[in-house]
């Protein structure tokens, strides 16, 4: 099946769909479960489809559905050209673009290219000799002379980032989980070959990739140590912070200057496609934003990437935000984000940020509406639309490694994978079946059912919002441009040719007021806060917000 035949005349070959653009990511085992397995699957997402169009996105991103043994729940992949068996069949995903190309939805999928699974048929035949025709396909290296590791790396995961193969006595790389053992992209042969898998979606219909840990993809020809990050500069984004992988400065273990060259030979690939696009996952927490400015820089490498600057757990404050984006126009003046405040690694940002706040509804909203003004594209984490809070778990509960390795100190992501509550009955509306996690009870009022057609729901005013931000350019694909505010208010403008924005939301639980820029100002309807202009001044409820164009 091509592009051609799936999208036709449904989607128009517009190269530029991206900029701006607001993407739905679907995490699959906790969409939408079918078969009765209590697993989401692929029929699971197309029957659901509906809901995401009615949202107003314009594009999904599917987390990895590939051939996996599910140690780290398919971001460790055993067949890159292939549906797990658990998820379905290549022949639903095929139904699946084309339900989605008829309801004007884009897919991009979640293509993992710095490692694999260790069943891999690749890392099967590399571990098996030191002279094999794929024994340069994964970063082997000796041990030191008293047996331990090559170097100081460490695992994401935690503890060495080398593991020790009895059959061809060397260690073997990976920066994530034993299983996942990290591809050598310096062989032109993987490079050849993880193009190949490019190239096998592209011709199936897909519209686009996230792309899994972009500055993971090559490490340092001479495997030398990181140097100590000095302790002032440790933060937890990238990692939790009981994980000493925040005690060094990663430059030698990714981040390499050789990842250029062959993001322009994926973007190559790309260009051979109408209107493609990927959006690049930078996991770094000191130089984020500026390699996300080199990969998004010059038009020939990917077109957007997030860092975790919006994901992490520091406070949110109109400084904060005022700093990033000011941030990344300084490094990346020709690049493009994607900002999000939540995904499926993450603390659901309505916990992270929202601790002790009592307008649970109301703060949502706030959040809702400043994310998809900023410039640059978002992605939306599904259930955020509901203003799902984290899911507490019980230890006995939790399928994460990542959770189990560092509990209680780091509960893991499963408090944010846990399944999508379509209806406000005990099962969420998701299976029949008793689920891979459990449903919390806080979350059945929440539920889509339940906040559907209510015009003050957290629900109605995300699709609110979405059309509001397809109605104006400007929020879109605008320039930005802070104005003098005062905490907990935050200001800017949006501009798009002629066209100015004036957008203004009081970050705070407690009411404030702002002057009206000068000249005339048209407030707008649509995006649903209520406020209150008298004297050329402006007042805010807690967590409200105000746009108007100005003449």
């Amino acid at each position: 099946m091509t592009k051609t035949e799936t999208s036709g005349a449904i989607l128009t070959a517009d190269k530029d769909w991206w900029r701006g653009a607001v993407i739905y990511q679907i995490y699959p085992r906790s969409f939408q479960d079918t078969n009765g397995d209590g697993i989401g699957d692929l029929k699971g997402i197309t029957a659901r489809l509906p809901h995401v169009a009615a949202l107003g996105a314009d594009a999904i991103w599917i987390s990895p559905f590939f051939t996996s043994p599910m140690r780290d729940f398919g971001y460790d992949v055993s067949n890159y050209t292939d549906v797990d068996p658990i998820f379905g069949t290549l022949k639903d995903f095929d139904l699946l673009i084309a339900e989605a190309h008829r309801l004007g939805l884009r897919v991009m999928i979640d293509l993992v290219l710095s490692h694999t699974s260790d069943q891999h048929p690749w890392f099967v035949e590399s571990r098996s000799s030191r002279s094999n025709a794929k024994a340069d396909w994964y970063v082997w290296a000796n041990s030191k002379p008293d047996g331990t590791p090559p170097n100081n790396w460490l695992s994401i995961f935690g503890g060495s980032a080398w593991a020790w193969d009895p059959t061809r006595l060397q260690y073997y790389l990976h920066n994530f989980l034993t299983a996942q053992p990290d591809l050598n992209l310096h062989n032109r042969q993987v490079q050849e070959a993880l193009l190949a898998v490019e190239r096998f979606w592209l011709e199936r219909g897909v519209d686009g990739f996230r792309l899994d840990t972009i500055n993971f993809y090559f490490h340092d020809r001479e495997l030398r140590d990181n140097p100590a990050l000095a302790p002032e500069r440790r933060n937890a984004s990238t990692a939790p912070a009981v994980n000493p992988y925040n005690y060094q400065e990663h430059i030698y273990d990714k981040n390499r200057p050789e990842n250029l060259e062959f993001l322009k030979r994926f973007r190559a690939v790309m260009d051979e496609f109408p209107a493609i696009a990927a959006v690049g996952e930078v996991g770094d927490s000191q130089r984020g934003l500026e390699i996300a400015g080199e990969y998004t820089s010059g038009g020939d490498k990917v077109q957007m990437c997030y860092a975790f600057e919006f994901l992490s757990p520091d406070p949110l404050t109109p400084e904060r935000v005022v700093e990033v984006m000011r941030d990344f126009q300084k490094v990346a003046p020709e690049g493009w984000a994607c900002w999000a405040f939540a995904n499926h690694d993450v603390v659901r940002h309505v916990s992270r940020w929202g601790s002790g706040v009592a307008d649970h509804a109301g703060h949502a909203k706030m959040l809702a509406s400043l994310m998809m003004s900023l410039r640059g594209s978002v992605c939306l984490y599904q259930g955020e639309e509901l203003a799902l809070p984290e899911a507490e778990l019980a230890y006995e509960d939790l399928q994460d490694p990542y959770g189990i390795q560092f509990w209680p100190d780091f509960k893991g992501r499963d408090g944010c994978r846990t399944p999508m509550v379509w209806e406000g009955l005990p099962d969420g509306g998701f299976s029949s079946a008793k689920p891979w996690l459990p449903i919390p009870e806080a979350h059945l009022p929440q539920a889509v059912a339940v906040q559907e057609g209510d015009p003050a729901s957290v629900l109605e005013h995300y699709r609110r919002f979405l059309n509001f931000r397809k109605a104006h350019a400007a929020l879109a694909k605008g320039d930005i441009e802070f104005v003098e505010t005062r905490a907990p208010l935050l200001g800017f403008l949006r501009i798009h040719g002629n066209d100015r924005l004036f957008c203004l939301f009081n970050m705070g639980e407690e009411p404030a007021a702002a002057d009206l820029p000068e000249g005339t100002v048209e407030p707008l309807d649509g995006h649903g806060f209520i406020s209150d202009i008298r004297d050329n001044k402006i007042s805010l409820p807690a967590w409200g917000a105000f746009f108007a164009r100005l003449a």
